[in-house]
């Protein structure tokens, strides 16, 4: 049971990333998938997230209309646009799978990548 999470780096405010997240080892069209992330010193802060079937997204006010998710179950991949990207968004980048109900709480995820540093310099 894996995630890879791929595709952070050091990028100009107002640029642009794109992060993916690779899974393996579990059903991963079953589970609802969430990106977190976590500056250092503070709280692990959601995102946003998507359901099993890529129906539904779910965003964190402070990234509402600069990140889109996506996902493709053929290739059990979720993917995590950002675009304008700010100096507050630098964090190291996690995503993570969960068969509850899809939520914004980080403690109901129990399958979860190593992370990805993203680093937006001003």
């Amino acid at each position: 049971v894996q995630l890879v999470e791929s595709g952070g780096g050091l990028v100009q405010a107002g640029g642009s990333l794109r992060l993916s997240c690779v899974a393996s080892g579990f059903t991963f069209s079953s589970y609802s998938v969430a990106w977190f992330r976590q500056a250092a010193g503070k709280d692990r802060e959601f995102v946003g997230g998507i359901s099993w079937s890529g129906g539904t997204t779910d965003y964190a006010d402070s990234v509402q209309g600069r990140f889109t998710i996506s996902r493709d179950n053929a290739k059990n991949t979720v993917n995590l646009q950002m675009n304008s990207l700010k100096a507050e968004d630098t964090s190291v980048y996690y995503c993570a799978g969960t068969l509850l109900p899809r939520s914004r709480d980080y403690k109901m995820y129990m399958v979860w990548g190593q992370g990805t540093q993203v680093t937006v310099s001003s």
